[in-house]
């Protein structure tokens, strides 16, 4: 069964992503996905701006599997079904 990829869109100096990312981690421990977190400004100075471009106005955003999850929280009631149920 391959594990489930969570990413999480964030920049720096943004509180709330630092307690969305300190959220997932704990929930990635306990319901067994992987989490990388991505910052959009150095992905758009590295060559793709593609994330910042979608995302970038209501960061942070949650990705489950490469498709947008929930933006600005966790929803994690869904982020549990969904990982749960497949």
């Amino acid at each position: 069964m391959t594990r489930h990829q969570v990413q999480l869109l964030t920049r720096e100096g943004c509180p709330v992503c630092v307690q969305v990312y300190a959220q997932l981690t704990q929930l990635a421990d306990e319901l067994g996905f992987d989490l990388q977190a991505v910052d959009v400004d150095a992905a758009a100075a590295a060559g793709d701006t593609a994330p910042r471009a979608e995302f970038g106005d209501r960061l942070p955003v949650v990705l489950l599997d490469g498709r947008e999850h929930s933006y600005w929280e966790v929803d994690e009631p869904r982020l549990r079904a969904d990982v749960a149920g497949s």
